[in-house]
Parts: structure tokens; C-alpha cells; sequence
């Protein structure tokens, strides 16, 4: 048997221990979890100063080594996004819908955990933290394969947790490091049909391209975040100001950082500048149509991999629209169904844009950065989801249940 099918095994036998246990076992757990992490956190620290190393090494881009790199301060904001969960209600058992049917049958639909889930990754070690904190209280074992690049972070991470749950009634077989660095490792969980119930890739359009069109396991589609910053005609433009910097520049290498902003033709001329000046100095490079090249020498013209782009980085594509609408028609062509901002002082546009954008989330005088689970008071998300089947947005603890169909009878045939 192969290291990999010895790891998914395991990770079965433990979802089966893990389903029924009650909420306070799970809690109890996640704050060990918690408690171990912080109490190792220099050890956790020195294994990313490894991957970041490496990284550097390599020529990796400076807001990729942002995403990889953790210092005990992250460390310990993990932890405390770890028992944030812990204080959660638990979706398990759920009763989502039920009634007494004519012929005296009580039915329920509850809740019930996935089973095993596959996660793919890309770069962030506190994902595999966040994603075994969330697998876990919501009763589903976990199969993590984030990127070779963080390797030496998530061996220690995953060690950390599987000791945290051995001195627990979780069983510590319900967290697993997918084992290996080469894409073979990967290829067997896609194609782990029986074993693992569900796959979440979370990372770049290519990770997730190649995970939704080679695996035998279902798939939940976690998106790239190409998202919008549409400033209407009567938007309040100082607030126009703030919300572009903090989607752009408060922290670029996210998926919900702001990578395209669209200006109505109404307001350019007197908006485009001081927009153009603000990025400036928040050390923004802009990528802009003619119409934005138009008032700056420092404008890079845009190509049309440039609208299509999710930079992460300090760099953002600009357009002059001259409708509402035609704005509406841009982000359906460029945008990822991810984040989508309007900036109005107009209820008839706002609504508008709300019922015509059709993406995971719209934000209406707000920055494309509160699109988070953390953020919308879900503890730490796995991921984003943009696709329409099974949950859209960012994917809490429901999100990662099913349901089934419970009825009672009292000698119940039918006839």
C-alpha cells in the first residue's frame, strides 16, 4: 500500500469516530490545538523561516514569500482564528428543515458531516491550520496537500495537531498530511473516488483548472479573485478614495485585494487624478485604458491579459465606463464571480448592481476585502467558493456538511 493510500485510509477509519461525536469533544480539541500551537510557535517559525528560504532562493515574487511567511504574531492569530471555531455553534445535527406528513411520518433533514475531504493548496501554511480547525468541528477528517513550497511548515504544523488531538477524544488519524512533493501525490488524491468525498483546491487558476478537470472526486471550485471596484457617477469620492486603496493595497497578495477599478466617464476627470495620485503613493502601479492613460504619464497601458489579471501584487487595472451598465458588462467579461464593489450615493444604482453582478459576494459602499469568513463572523473560511453548486462564497463550517433525510414511523407500510 502506498504511503499515500495508508494516509487516506487512515483518514477514513477517523472520519467514521469523528461523525458522531458532540459538539463539546470538538471544542475541546480545537482548543488544544490552539494551546499547542502558541506553545510552539518558535519551532513553527523556524520550519517557515526553511520555506521562505527556499522560496527566496528560487526568485519567488516577494508577495508570494508574503503569503508563505509566518512569524509568532501569525502564529498566534491562527491559533486565535482556531478558537473562534471552537466557540462556533456546531452545524452537525442541524435540523434544517422538517415536518409531520399526513400519514403521521415525522420527517427531518439534518445536517451531517462530508466525510473526508481533500484540500490543495497553494503557498499559505495557515491554511492548513484554518482548514483542519474547520474540517474538524464540522465531524470531517481531512487530507491536506498544500504546496511543496511550505513543506517543512505544514509537516510541523500537521505534527503539532495530531499530538494536540492524541491526548483528545478527536482521534488524531482525522488530520493527514498528504505525503510527498511531486505532483504523483497529488494525482492520487483526484483520483482517491471512494476514499476522499470532496476536493476543495484553493490557489491559482491553474491549481484549480487542473483539479476540476482531472479529478474522479467530486469537486467544490474555490475561485481566483479578479475583483471589481466600480466608482458610479454619484459616489461620495473621498470614500471612493478609501475603499480603493484599503481593496488594493491593505494586503495584495489576498483574493479578495481589489485588481481592476472602473471609473463612470461622468466623474473621470475630476476623479481619475486624485485616484491616480492616492495609488501612487500607496506605491500602486496602474495598468490603465486610454482613457486612464490619459491623465498620467506613470499609467502603464493596459493589455487585455491586463483586465483578466489577478496580479496579488501591488499593480491594478483601470477603465472609464460610461454607463453603470457597461460596468456591469466589463466585470461579467473579465471578473471570477469572486468580489464585486459598487461606490454610490445612489439607492436605485446600488440596487442595480447588486441584482446584475452575478458574483459570490457584492459590496456596496464597502471594501472587496471584508469578503471573508473571519470577517462575516463564520471563524476561518477554507476557501472561497465561486461556482453555484453545493455553497457559494466564502465556506464556513455549513458549508462543509451534507444533510440526510431522517423519518419516523410507528409501524409505518405503504400501501
Amino acid at each position: 500500500m502506498s504511503e499515500f493510500l495508508q494516509v487516506a485510509h487512515a483518514a477514513k477509519d477517523a472520519a467514521q469516530l469523528l461523525a458522531p461525536l458532540p459538539r463539546a469533544p470538538k471544542d475541546r480539541a480545537l482548543r488544544a490545538i490552539a494551546d499547542a500551537l502558541v506553545a510552539r510557535a518558535d519551532e513553527i517559525v523556524a520550519a517557515n523561516a526553511e520555506d521562505v528560504d527556499k522560496a527566496r532562493e528560487g526568485g519567488t515574487s516577494e508577495a508570494m514569500i508574503d503569503r508563505l511567511r509566518l512569524d509568532v504574531a501569525r502564529v498566534e492569530k491562527i491559533a486565535g482564528a482556531v478558537r473562534e471555531v471552537a466557540d462556533l455553534p456546531d452545524p452537525v445535527g442541524e435540523v434544517v428543515r422538517g415536518s409531520t406528513l399526513p400519514n403521521g411520518l415525522e420527517l427531518r433533514q439534518v445536517r451531517v458531516p462530508l466525510g473526508v475531504i481533500g484540500i490543495i493548496y497553494e503557498g499559505r501554511p495557515n491554511v492548513t491550520v484554518d482548514a483542519a480547525a474547520l474540517c474538524l468541528k464540522s465531524g470531517n477528517a481531512v487530507l491536506l496537500r498544500g504546496s511543496s513550497s511550505a513543506y517543512a511548515s505544514n509537516t510541523v504544523l500537521v505534527r503539532i495537531m495530531q499530538e494536540a488531538l492524541a491526548e483528545t477524544e478527536v482521534p488524531a488519524g482525522a488530520v493527514q498530511l498528504v505525503p510527498g512533493l511531486t505532483r504523483d501525490s497529488v494525482k492520487e488524491l483526484m483520483r482517491a473516488r471512494g476514499l476522499v468525498d470532496v476536493l476543495i483546491p484553493r490557489g491559482g487558476a491553474s491549481l484549480i483548472n487542473s483539479v476540476v478537470e482531472e479529478s474522479t472526486v467530486p469537486v467544490i471550485e474555490t475561485g481566483v479573485g479578479t475583483c471589481h471596484v466600480y466608482v458610479d457617477a454619484d459616489a461620495d469620492q473621498e470614500m471612493a478614495l478609501s475603499i480603493l486603496v484599503n481593496a488594493k493595497a491593505q494586503r495584495p497578495s489576498v483574493c479578495n485585494a481589489a485588481e481592476t477599478f472602473l471609473v463612470h466617464a461622468a466623474i473621470a476627470e475630476e476623479f481619475v487624478p486624485k485616484a491616480l495620485a492616492t495609488l501612487k503613493s500607496a506605491g500602486v502601479t496602474v495598468h490603465g485604458d486610454p482613457a486612464i492613460a490619459a491623465y498620467s504619464p506613470d499609467v502603464v497601458p493596459a493589455t487585455e491579459d491586463d483586465f483578466y489579471a489577478e496580479y496579488l501584487s501591488l499593480d491594478i487595472a483601470a477603465a472609464v465606463v460610461a454607463s453603470l451598465d457597461e460596468a456591469v458588462a466589463h466585470i461579467r467579461r473579465y471578473g471570477s464571480a469572486h468580489t464585486d464593489a459598487i461606490i454610490t450615493r445612489s439607492q436605485p444604482a446600488a440596487r442595480r448592481f447588486v441584482a446584475l453582478v452575478d458574483s459570490a459576494a457584492v459590496a456596496v459602499n464597502a471594501s472587496t476585502r471584508f469578503t471573508d469568513g473571519g470577517e462575516f463572523g463564520f471563524g476561518a473560511e477554507v476557501g472561497i467558493s465561486t461556482q453555484k453548486l453545493h455553497s457559494r462564497g466564502p465556506m464556513g463550517l455549513p458549508e462543509l456538511t451534507s444533510t440526510k433525510w431522517i423519518y419516523t414511523g410507528d409501524g409505518h407500510i405503504r400501501t
